[in-house]
């Protein structure tokens, strides 16, 4: 037998069951890192005992990681479609410049193959039944992938299997766009803080371009805006396959507008830009002031408009905040529904932490997940410890528990000692009030229950020890009470927090939101 090359399709279609399997097996870390940037690019069948597969890789650490790692499951996958003993050659390869590097043609059996699958992505639902009985009156495949362990006819095009096959074309298309697959409705934890926010973004997901056009969403780093826009876009392409969306930031918004004037290409970028049917601009404070690019925003927002596309853009600041913003622009954006999404609350907090464990896969108890969010200030550092946690667990065997999560939390205790809280006294008050979820009046006021006596010396303690506000001047803004009742409320907090936890943990809480509100 003469050395067979597969062609490209084939190996394409090979490769995507491959990883279809090692997903399933591996964690999605492991997998995005490893996996994803490593294709197969070549398989030569050598003779009826022996098959060579290459795969590329972008690093010789990639080589060497897969190499040790993951050489014997890669291996065993493969085997399944190729049906022959299979060696595997890891070569370091610049994939964008792999341009000229061609797989000879098929063999015939392959080419009927390969034929097949085209059609196969090609049908739709309608004439579905048809195409599976011409199949099936010729099931003449190529003895390469004959074995039963490769999909029958009727594996292949089964409801299951073309659910599934519709489910990873959008997972494909959702990863062209530059949307995270995690970033969806169902993993977004909604509270008082941005529960406006997210009811907004689903009314737009459910009719683009309908309702509240432009959609505008302005907040500080980590409150999720970029959350919410992505997961629009995954809901629009859940319910239309073919719309046509585009995620940008202001940045590489800026970026593609640079290099389109200097290339002479500006109507390639109007085409694209003027005909989609979703565009979610992330950023938007960064065009401002650079006058070309206002320039052709304003113009595509105008034809985006006409057209009843949507438009979705995210800031860290309100129109009328963001300065050297042509008056133009801000009045556009104006015009549309403009949301503000607070600092996640201590509550939301855990709330995101609990998510996203589950996400990856980590049993964490409640009362070490609300440890965790008093210390940390934003979604984006949840992520961080998230990930700390995991990398501990899987990597190095250790056990989650209050060990693990205090050792963790020590680098994140030694970077929030570094911030200051630059709030202000009403801040304090509303954060105390809303940590306690009473009214600021009644933390003000004279009554004293329990409860009520415990949040009002916390904000007086607060006042004191974080801004240092005279004592005269803090027992003003507590219905006039004198300072030797601010010295007695700072005193009782400074106790409870070397003997009671819980104290420690809401106090700690408390300063996370006041710092995310100064910051």
């Amino acid at each position: 037998m003469s050395e067979q090359v597969y062609d490209a399709e084939t190996i394409k279609q090979i490769w995507q069951m491959t990883k279809t399997d090692l997903e399933a097996s591996l964690s999605p870390a492991f997998f995005n890192t490893w996996i994803i940037p490593s294709p197969l690019t070549s398989i030569r069948i050598e003779n009826d005992q022996k098959a060579i597969a290459t795969i590329s890789c972008m690093t010789a650490f990639h080589v060497t990681n897969l190499k040790s790692n993951l050489y014997s499951q890669i291996k065993n996958s493969l085997e399944k479609y190729i049906n022959k003993p299979l060696e595997i050659e890891f070569v370091v390869t610049d994939l964008r410049q792999k341009t000229e590097n061609k797989s000879p043609g098929p063999s015939a059996n392959n080419e009927r193959i390969d034929q097949r699958l085209n059609q196969k992505q090609k049908i739709d639902r309608q004439n579905y039944a048809e195409f599976k009985n011409d199949l099936l009156n010729n099931k003449s495949f190529p003895s390469e992938v004959s074995s039963r362990q490769s999909p029958t006819v009727e594996e292949l095009f089964s409801q299951a299997n073309i659910n599934n096959n519709t489910f990873d074309r959008l997972k494909v298309r959702a990863g062209q766009i530059g949307l995270r697959q995690d970033y969806t409705f169902e993993s977004f934890a909604v509270s008082s803080s941005n529960e406006m926010a997210h009811a907004a973004a689903t009314a737009v997901a459910n009719n683009p371009g309908t309702s509240y056009n432009p959609l505008f969403l302005y907040g500080g780093v980590g409150v999720g805006k970029t959350h919410l826009i992505h997961a629009v876009a995954h809901h629009v392409l859940q319910n239309n396959p073919e719309a046509e969306i585009i995620y940008a930031s202001g940045e590489q918004f800026t970026n593609e507008i640079v290099r389109a004037i200097k290339s002479h290409n500006t109507l390639q970028l109007k085409n694209k830009y003027r005909k989609t049917n979703l565009l979610l601009l992330d950023d938007v404070q960064f065009i401002a002031g650079k006058t070309a690019v206002q320039e052709e925003f304003f113009h595509t927002f105008n034809a985006l408009t006409s057209i009843n596309s949507q438009i979705i853009l995210t800031s860290d600041r309100p129109p009328q905040e963001i300065s050297l913003l042509e008056d133009r622009l801000r009045s556009r954006f104006e015009a549309g529904l403009m949301i503000d999404i607070q600092q996640p609350t201590f509550e939301l907090r855990t709330a995101i932490f609990l998510l996203k464990a589950q996400a990856n896969k980590l049993d964490i108890p409640i009362e070490l997940a609300q440890r965790i969010a008093s210390q940390v200030d934003s979604a984006r550092r949840i992520e961080g410890i998230i990930k700390k946690i995991r990398s501990a667990v899987e990597l190095q065997n250790l056990s989650l528990d209050s060990a693990l999560i205090d050792k963790i939390l020590q680098s994140e205790v030694k970077h929030n000692q570094q911030k200051i809280i630059r709030a202000k006294p009403q801040d304090i008050i509303k954060t105390v009030a809303n940590h306690y979820r009473i009214k600021q009046s009644a933390v003000r006021g004279k009554r004293r229950s329990k409860e009520l006596v415990k949040a009002r010396h916390i904000a007086m303690y607060l006042l004191r020890n974080e801004l240092q506000i005279p004592l005269e001047e803090i027992g003003e803004w507590f219905s006039g009470r004198d300072h030797s009742s601010v010295i007695h409320a700072v005193k009782k907090i400074e106790q409870d927090l070397i003997l009671n936890q819980n104290v420690q943990q809401d106090v700690s809480a408390m300063k996370m939101s006041l710092m995310a509100i100064s910051n």
